[in-house]
């Protein structure tokens, strides 16, 4: 067996203590005989909840000798609040120790520079690998293998149950839910997201009428369906075949439902997660899709929040056929034609009355956007990037929200924002271009309808449907503006070496039989940091040039490798596709790093 680097792993230290544990702070020490995943995530990150949903085979069949331990790492200010990290462990079903480290303390020691990162630990408390991003379980799953077998025979490995312990249960008929609709017999339909199911309330907005679904997260079709925590839905116009459509977020696919008798059928999406390579268009059910958030019908077709790749696809129940209908996958905000426009974790549609934008919730940029039927271009009405944040009324250029989940239009034209993680409810007026605030002291808002003067708010965080009446005068809020508290990396202008780290893992190799296996795509906000350097290429090296005329900005690093299996015997050797953005904040000094080293998989 290859020897491994030898790198002793820093203490585990958070000052929101420690969730599923039963009440037991935890060190290092009480993971000594054990194999140690470290998950550093942050629960408003789509890439970290596909790599929680990527753990749990793993979880499972190595229950006695492997623990995972998730590092919350906060980037929005509610994040670093404690009973909004409870929430999300239990949202999200996480069955693991959890460390609340809101001031970033532990993610500084390990030096982990994305979201999310897993860090292997072996039994003896030494840091063996780290990986960035998504699609990395098949290469811990190998390690785990040999350092199970390596430390059975030196003696150091111990067998038997975790320091989980799993919290008590929601009570409730709903469980985090994520969206709604108003039925024509006035009911609402609620993606009930915790418990893995559809609920039909009454007018009331609380009675269950029925549930559609039994609960338990799958993908089953026919009249006894089963969901994977659904989000969006939307109505289907009259003569449809199915009444709503459904963005079930967790199996990757859009789900039809007919009220009448409550079957589902699945209309596009596969049940597999898309990554990069897969088709972008086709057959709806030879498409793989990547955690649809939302779903509106707009200019003909079902459009598509496809928040796992930052882009917005359409869906023709006409046709049969699905596709990518604007954004690139770069993660950030750009404008301009719908081909060019980059979008982040979009989350939120709904559609002007006129039938000629449809408002997009960009909820990584805290952004509120909208795409133009006619031109067939993105615009920004509210938002300024990936970092900057907060809660601040006004002129829509300065105005700030924090990370919002929902948009629905309001009689007026105006547009009501679910400001998700500001607990609020907002207003843009495209007439004035002033941003307001409706209400306060909503716990998570997810989505909100409309019902006749009134405005019903999916409060996520409260498991509850709240009727407001909508004010005719905005509440006062103090404004407040944030960024996040991540750190920058310090980099001299001028020559910038890139390096983005990658070892295959055991067993497996590049495969480049069929042309280059590795893809890097590099950009920068401003455009202007980047004297050259920018652009896609197969290397996962780059020489980039900085400019000195620009004082901070975020450099874009978008990086992909696909691995297979390595051995000649094999006629169809088994592939794995390993990816990552990063959004890199810098600050340009003159005695800063000349090289920047990126860990997709190994070590630096």
């Amino acid at each position: 067996m290859a020897s491994r680097a030898r790198v002793r792993a820093p203490e585990l230290v958070g000052a929101g203590g420690w969730l599923n544990t039963g009440g037991r702070e935890l060190t290092l020490a009480d993971f000594r005989g054990k194999i140690t995943v470290l998950d550093f995530w942050t629960f408003c990150c789509i890439n970290c909840l596909h790599v929680l949903d990527e753990l749990r085979e793993l979880e499972e069949k190595h229950r006695d000798t492997v623990v995972i331990v998730g590092v919350h790492s906060p980037k929005f200010v509610h994040e670093a609040d404690h009973q909004a990290v409870v929430d999300a462990v239990a949202r999200y079903e996480v069955h693991h120790p959890v460390l609340d480290d809101p001031a970033l303390a532990t993610w500084k020691q390990y030096a982990v520079r994305a979201w999310p990162t897993l860090v292997v630990i072996d039994p003896e408390g030494y840091v063996v690998a780290q990986h960035a991003g998504e699609g990395h379980a098949h290469a811990i799953a190998r390690l785990v293998e040999e350092l199970e077998e390596e430390h059975a025979a030196k003696g150091t490995l111990r067998r038997g149950d975790g320091p989980y312990v799993p919290p008590e249960p929601t009570a409730g008929d709903l469980k985090f839910p994520g969206k709604a609709v108003r039925l024509p017999n006035g009911h609402f339909l609620v993606a009930d997201s915790g418990h893995h199911s559809l609920v039909e309330l009454a007018e009331d907005g609380e009675s269950v009428v029925r549930r559609i679904g039994d609960g338990v997260r799958g993908l089953v079709d026919g009249a006894a369906p089963r969901f994977s925590e659904p989000q969006g839905l939307a109505l289907l116009p009259a003569g449809s075949a199915y009444d709503v459509i459904v963005a079930d977020t967790v199996n990757h696919a859009l789900r039809g439902v007919r009220l009448a008798d409550g079957s589902v059928e699945t209309l596009a999406g596969t049940g597999r997660q898309w990554w990069q390579g897969s088709p972008t268009e086709g057959p709806a059910r030879e498409v793989d899709l990547s955690s649809p958030w939302d779903v509106a019908w707009f200019d003909g077709k079902v459009w598509i929040a496809m928040a796992g790749v930052h882009q917005l696809w359409a869906y023709d129940p006409a046709t049969g056929t699905v596709g990518v209908a604007a954004g690139t996958t770069n993660e950030g905000l750009v404008d301009g034609p719908v081909a060019e426009a980059w979008f982040a974790q979009p989350s939120g549609l709904a559609v002007s009355a006129d039938g000629e934008l449809l408002w997009v919730a960009d909820s990584e940029t805290s952004a509120l956007r909208s795409v133009s039927r006619e031109t067939k271009t993105v615009r920004t009405a509210v938002g300024t990037g990936l970092f900057d944040f907060g809660h601040r009324d006004g002129a829509a250029g300065q105005a700030l929200l924090q990370h919002p989940l929902g948009v629905t239009v309001l009689p007026d034209g105006s547009v009501a924002v679910s400001d998700t993680y500001n607990h609020a409810l907002r207003r843009f007026d495209p007439a004035s271009g002033e941003v307001t605030t409706l209400a306060t002291d909503l716990r998570e808002p997810s989505g909100a309808v409309l019902v006749d003067g009134d405005i019903v708010v999916v409060e996520s965080a409260r498991h509850r449907l709240t009727r407001l009446r909508l004010p005719e005068e905005a509440v006062r809020v103090e404004s407040v503006a944030h960024r996040t508290q991540r750190a920058a990396t310090e980099v001299a202008p001028g020559a910038l070496r890139l390096d983005v780290v990658f070892s295959a893992p055991t067993g497996q190799k590049l495969d480049e039989r069929y042309g280059p296996s590795t893809r890097l795509l590099v950009s920068s906000t401003p455009p202007e940091l980047l004297v050259s350097g920018a652009g896609a290429d197969t290397a996962l090296s780059r020489e980039l040039v900085l400019s000195d005329r620009v004082t901070e900005g975020v450099l874009h690093v978008s990086a992909m490798a696909a691995s297979c299996d390595d051995d000649p015997e094999i006629e169809y050797p088994s592939c794995h596709v390993h990816q990552q953005d990063w959004g890199v904040p810098v600050k340009l000094a003159e005695d800063g790093a000349r090289r920047l080293p990126l860990v997709l998989a190994g070590m630096e």
